[in-house]
Parts: structure tokens; sequence; C-alpha cells
């Protein structure tokens, strides 16, 4: 291994890379990582000099407070490889502010830019050569923070680690995807924390999400938790709905994250001269325009698959299918924003920010 330090960045580079033993054609997602992964301690009040490393497993004692109190916060972000082997990332700024608004809600250490920024984009140099040219291929980014102080009673921890990790990744594709609206349980609560990216919001899907499963469905829609009449997200992603040529989506608010992809399909679609309604969408309102035939698409968006169409949805035990639609308004978005990202159309927008 050889040491060095760079921007108050020490880094230790792996002795060899098992690059060679992945099969870039049939990665499954989010399951292999690269070489290194960078790390920061956060103890003493302060940020320690942040580290970047062998990617390896790290010991930690069994009163460590997030196993007992789930302190912990991720973002999701890619980077991608033009076709000169320039490596780009996509709005990072925007992934950067909502981590540490995550942070503030659950009492957390806000993690320097210096930290965060330079530390990804030192890591992504080093382990430039995973990052894949082509349409499709792209590094997924997964910086996250977790509560390493020791001690069972329920207070904040006073340490914290923030590492970011990278995976290889290929087109994602889930197949039809067939929903069911949530008519008991509920993603997030007024006050609660469903506009943080905070690992218990997950964890607390899958046990409904698993009733879906059995079912037949792949997915569910969330509803408001108050009256469940009101819909929210689909899965883990925001999710659009496309009523005769509207797109609508329901605005961010304490239960809903401010997904990037969110707000970038709302841009695009903005350009695209296709009306777009920011508003509460009712399951009332959904379940008439399958009836009436005005019901076009429905789809999600998030970073991982960037969008994901549905192909019909449950409610109260009757399946409403969509239309299946050549060009479609998600396929159209889609193509234009994974061009943005690609280098493969022009960034009217800025979004790009090169490493």
């Amino acid at each position: 291994m050889s040491t060095t330090q760079t921007n108050k960045i020490d880094i230790t580079k792996a002795a060899t890379s098992k690059i060679n033993e992945v099969d870039f054609e049939s990665l499954s997602f989010g399951s292999v990582f690269t070489d290194h992964l960078l790390e920061c301690d956060f103890k003493n009040g302060e940020w320690q000099t942040p580290v970047i490393k062998p990617y390896a497993p790290f010991l930690v004692d069994p009163s460590t407070r997030v196993f007992h109190y789930g302190q912990a916060i991720f973002e999701g972000m890619k980077a991608y490889k033009d076709d000169n082997d320039d490596i780009w990332l996509f709005r990072p700024d925007e992934n950067y502010n909502r981590f540490n608004k995550s942070a503030v809600r659950m009492a957390m250490p806000e993690v320097p830019e210096s930290v965060f920024m330079d530390g990804l984009n030192q890591l992504l140099k080093i382990d430039q050569e995973w990052v894949k040219k082509g349409k499709g291929n792209a590094m997924y980014i997964r910086p996250f923070m977790i509560a390493t102080g020791t001690g069972v009673i329920a207070n904040p921890s006073d340490d914290y680690k923030f590492m970011i990790i990278l995976s290889p990744v290929t087109s994602y594709y889930s197949g039809d995807v067939k929903v069911v609206i949530a008519e008991h349980f509920s993603r997030a609560a007024n006050g609660g924390i469903g506009a943080a990216k905070a690992a218990g919001n997950y964890a607390a899907q899958f046990y409904p999400t698993t009733l879906a499963n059995k079912e037949g469905f792949q997915q569910v829609i969330w509803t408001d938790d108050a009256t469940h009449t009101k819909l929210e997200e689909a899965g883990t992603m925001n999710v659009f709905f496309r009523i005769n040529n509207t797109l609508l989506t329901a605005p961010t608010s304490e239960r809903i994250l401010d997904g990037v992809t969110r707000k970038t399909l709302i841009d695009l679609a903005k350009r695209e001269g296709i009306e777009v309604e920011i508003r509460s969408v009712l399951v009332s309102e959904l379940v008439e325009a399958s009836e009436n035939g005005s019901l076009k698409e429905i789809f999600g968006a998030g970073t991982a698959a960037v969008i994901s169409p549905i192909s019909g949805f449950s409610y109260k035990d009757v399946y409403y299918d969509l239309p299946k639609i050549e060009n479609s308004t998600a396929s159209q978005l889609k193509d234009k924003l994974t061009n943005i990202q690609n280098k493969l159309a022009e960034d009217t927008f800025g979004w790009t920010v090169k490493i």
C-alpha cells in the first residue's frame, strides 16, 4: 500500500485492484463495490481528517448507538463517464444540501463541503477505471453517516462516522411494475422524518411492501397518514401521474422526499412544453381518470432507476390496467435526462459537474 495526503485527505491505496474479477456485463444493482472508500469521523465536537483507504469491513461495539436508536442517513448519487473519459456528477449540490438537511433533522452534525465534495472527487479519481462509458453505465455513489458513540442511553450520539462507498451499475430494469395503493400503512406522517433520507424510513416500508409482494404487486403507492386519500410516493421513489396531457405530482412536504430526479423531471417537462401541476392528487381522482380513460401514465422517479413505469394499480381489491403507450412521456423524459447525464445532449441547465 502507498500512503499520501492530498488537500487534507489521507490516502492509502490498495496494493492490488479487484476490478478484473468483476463481470461488468451482469452487475446486480448495488452488490459490487470499488477498491476504495472514504471515511471521516466526528469526535470531540469536530470533524477529523478524512481518509481514503481500501474498501473493507470495520469493527464496532455492540452498544454503538446506530444499532439502538437508528441515527443513520444516506444519499444516492451517480457519476458518468463520457466518450472523452471525463467523469461527471449530476447535480451534486442538491444531494449535499439534502444530506445535511437530513443530518439536522436526525440531530447529527452537518458534514463540511470539504469532506463531502472534495472527498468524493478524490475517491472518484482514484477509482476512475471502475466508471464505465456507455449509456446505461454509471457509478452509483452512496454517502452515509451513522452514530458511532457507545452506550444505550436514549440520547443523540457524540460520535459519528461519515463514509462514501462506490458501486458500478448498469441500466436498471425491473419489468412491469404493478402497485397497490395503501389504505392503512403510511410512509411518513406530519412532524415526522419523511423528508429526510433516514434509514428507518426505508425499513418501515419493508413490511407493507412484503405484504404487497405476496399479492403479486411489486410496490406500494403511499397515501397520506391522516386520511389515506392523497397519493404521495411510489415505493422508494417520487411518483408522477399523466392525466390527459398534464403531468401531476405531489408537492414536497414533511412527508415527501425532495427528490433530485423529481425536480429535474419537472424542469425538463416544462422546457418541453408539457403542462405540469404540483398539487395533491386524490385517490378518487386517479380511479375516476382510469375509469374514464384520461389516465395515461404513472411512473416513479428516483436515482437508481431514473424512471420506473407502472403498468397498473389496485385499490380496494379492484385492479386498474394502464394503457400501453408507444413513445410515452416517461420514456421521452428518461431519454432526455439520461442524454444530459451522459453528455450526449447539451446541458442547458448547468446540472452536470466535471470532477
